[in-house]
């Protein structure tokens, strides 16, 4: 059924469908790619930690993921495990941590971003950076939506 004989409910469940598989389809490829033993959940608390460049709290970075705080402390065990990340106490408030990236933890991320970046690419191009800049503003705008929903009751 072409897009413009859908009703708004069919447009949305069609839209979500496929956004829903595309999300699946680059996860699996990514990971599938990402150093051995790097898990995306891992690579994506590194990338923010090297985009911010600031010590963060594990309540900072389970907001920052919408994930509770008992998953992003066993991801940051892991990544400490690892040496990708320095955890040390608030010396104001020992009931605090703080995690930053360590220079193993950059290069790891480094490594993993040169892995993946040639697939990113390739699709970004595949489609053409002008189909690229067009839905971005609107991805974008979906993101801001679900970030902070007005209201998910069905009206």
């Amino acid at each position: 059924m072409p897009e413009t004989n859908l009703t708004a409910d069919q447009l949305a469940i069609a839209l979500f469908s496929e956004m829903f598989m595309a999300d699946q389809l680059v996860r699996a490829r990514l990971a599938r790619a990402l150093p051995k033993g790097m898990e995306l959940s891992h690579f994506s608390v590194l990338q923010h930690l090297a985009r911010g460049g600031d010590e963060r709290t594990p309540a900072q970075l389970a907001r920052a993921f919408h994930v509770t705080r008992g998953a992003m402390t066993n991801t940051i065990a892991k990544l400490e495990a690892s040496g990708f990340v320095h955890v040390r106490p608030d010396w104001s408030d020992a009931r605090r941590k703080f995690v930053a990236l360590s220079p193993a933890g950059r290069n790891a991320r480094d490594t993993a971003l040169a892995a993946i970046a040639p697939i990113l690419s390739d699709a970004v191009k595949s489609l053409g950076p002008d189909q690229v800049r067009g839905i971005l503003p609107i991805m974008r705008a979906l993101r801001i939506r679900f970030e902070n929903p007005v209201s998910d009751e069905v009206k």
